[in-house]
């Protein structure tokens, strides 16, 4: 794992009803059920400084000395197509997921910003809100940290970097996941958690609280330019009321006092009202709109229910579906739901869960399916490379690992919608080292399963490869 990434690094069954369902309190904890998420009003913010913020700012208030951070990296300039408009000052020089930052102590810092998991490439462009999916969190975090540790002399600079070098020691573990592309977004938030005073977010070197099990499951970073459609954030839909407050949970790793979270409270609602009018991108290939047109009546019987309309004015049901209906790897859900009560807690009791709730369900929300043929692989752990593996359960594979050379992007399949992969005859047991072992997705690791969704297997091939040329439209 690159260093940045390192920094980088911090997101009772019922039958399905259509009507809304707020979460239910008890003992301070709210639980919500399956079936459609009410809505929650947002605070007002303008899109147009939240950009600036959002490209000029960082959540993550520790990092890395900028002098160590030239020494390690040169001064090579940004890559060619590779920075967003508007990147001022210091941030000009640095890539798009590292922000310049001033600490208290007056040390300049190149720390981490939320562009590192939520910005990608595509086709050649640097695409705002498509989730990394080449990210690789495999590696022990802390190789990284010891070398860099190597660079640093005494004084301000060296406290500040032990002050993030701290951090991440806590959350190491917590981090690393059994393949690269999947993120392990929510274990180093609950880890961090563990380490907080809810009331004070003052910082403790021993947990107060139980800490989350050290092996993360894998999500797949879903999309931004559909936050503007949905009531709730997560797969489990638990981020309920004020999103801005969920968002900003990333702060978690460096900021120690109610005031400073405040103060970045001021500017991120900004950013999430900037995340609301994002939009996706267009398909850049040829689409055959006969064929197209025949899916769309296919969508409408198979998935509108589910995924609602897309488009601007598209009707987005903002339903969460039960795990015996979507029957796919329930092990996320159910750890959200039924085995983190004290972070739950946590939350509530924290400036984070002012105006908000972390109210899990014990399901998966249906997601809104703007832009995505750009966004695989699929379900929520990643597990199923292209859309049409997706729409015929029977032929996805149960070892895969991208087709690429090194580090270099896979070409996108434009018959199947995804990264071009291979099909493997066995999992990690078989990989003749460690690299190769890390690329390989193995769906029979719990948590990385790559079953249900299988709504469409009833389709002819004709059927579903009309419903795949009308998802590229979306």
């Amino acid at each position: 794992m690159a260093w940045f990434g390192v920094l980088g690094t911090l997101a009772l069954p019922t039958i399905m009803t259509g009507c809304d369902r707020g979460p239910r309190e008890h003992d301070g904890i709210f639980k919500a059920e399956v079936g459609r998420v009410p809505a929650s009003p947002q605070r007002p913010g303008d899109p147009d400084k939240g950009y600036e913020a959002l490209i000029n700012r960082s959540v993550v208030t520790c990092g890395l000395p900028y002098r160590v951070y030239r020494k390690h990296a040169g001064t090579r300039p940004p890559v060619p197509g590779q920075q967003f408009p508007g990147r001022t000052g210091r941030n000009a020089e640095l890539p798009y997921m590292l922000t310049a930052h001033v600490a208290q102590s007056g040390v300049e810092l190149v720390t981490s910003n939320c562009l590192g998991c939520h910005a990608a490439t595509f086709n050649g462009e640097l695409v705002m809100g498509l989730g990394n999916e080449f990210l690789d969190m495999t590696v022990d975090p802390l190789r990284v940290v010891e070398e860099l540790g190597g660079l640093m002399a005494d004084g301000v600079e060296a406290a500040e970097w032990r002050r993030w070098a701290a951090r991440v020691t806590v959350i190491a573990d917590d981090m690393m996941t059994e393949t690269v592309g999947v993120n392990a977004a929510r274990n180093p938030t609950l880890a961090l958690m563990a380490h907080r005073d809810p009331r004070t977010l003052a910082w403790s070197d021993e947990p107060l609280i139980e800490p989350p099990p050290e092996r993360p499951l894998p999500v797949s970073v879903p999309p931004w330019w559909n936050l503007g459609k949905k009531h709730a954030l997560f797969y489990n839909a638990e981020g309920r009321g004020d999103h801005a407050r969920q968002m900003m949970l990333a702060a978690i790793l460096c900021t120690d006092s109610v005031e400073e979270a405040a103060d970045i409270d001021v500017w991120f609602v900004d950013v999430r009202a900037y995340l609301a009018t994002l939009k996706p991108p267009e398909y850049p290939f040829p689409i055959d709109q006969g064929l197209a047109e025949q899916g769309r009546g296919i969508f409408q019987g198979k998935c509108k229910a589910c995924h609602g309309l897309h488009g601007e004015d598209g009707r987005y049901p903002n339903r969460v579906i039960a795990l015996g209906k979507i029957k796919t790897d329930p092990a996320l859900a159910r750890q959200g739901f039924g085995e983190s009560d004290r972070f739950l807690k946590w939350f509530q009791n924290s400036f984070y869960g002012q105006g908000s709730q972390a109210a899990p369900a014990l399901g998966y929300i249906a997601p809104p399916l703007d832009g995505v043929w750009a966004t695989a692989p699929y379900l929520h752990n990643g597990s199923v490379p292209t859309l049409a593996a997706l729409l015929d359960s029977r032929s996805r594979p149960t070892y895969w690992a991208f087709d690429r050379e090194g580090d270099a992007r896979p070409v996108y399949d434009q018959g199947q919608l995804g990264w071009a992969y291979r099909t493997l005859k066995q999992g990690k047991a078989g990989a003749m080292s460690w690299d190769e072992r890390n690329r390989i997705y193995d769906t029979r690791l719990a948590g990385y399963g790559n079953q249900g969704h299988a709504f469409a297997d009833g389709l002819s091939v004709a059927a579903r490869a009309a419903l795949l040329e009308y998802l590229k439209t979306f």
